[in-house]
């Protein structure tokens, strides 16, 4: 939950090629989620970007 009391538990995640994971952005929906994902994903470079939900009792 964040300040505001919105729920965001989409998270994307950027792995690149050495296996590093940083977190891109956290969304409402899973939609939107693999929408941004999917505008970043680009197949020239071995980066992946990947959609999680986050736990309740982690964010």
């Amino acid at each position: 939950m964040t300040d505001s009391g919105v729920v965001l538990p989409w998270l994307v995640i950027r792995e690149d090629d050495n296996g590093n994971r940083y977190r891109v952005g956290r969304y409402a929906t899973r939609a939107e989620a693999e929408q941004v994902a999917d505008r970043l994903d680009d197949r020239r470079h071995q980066r992946l970007y990947v959609v999680e939900r986050v736990d309740r009792a982690t964010a």
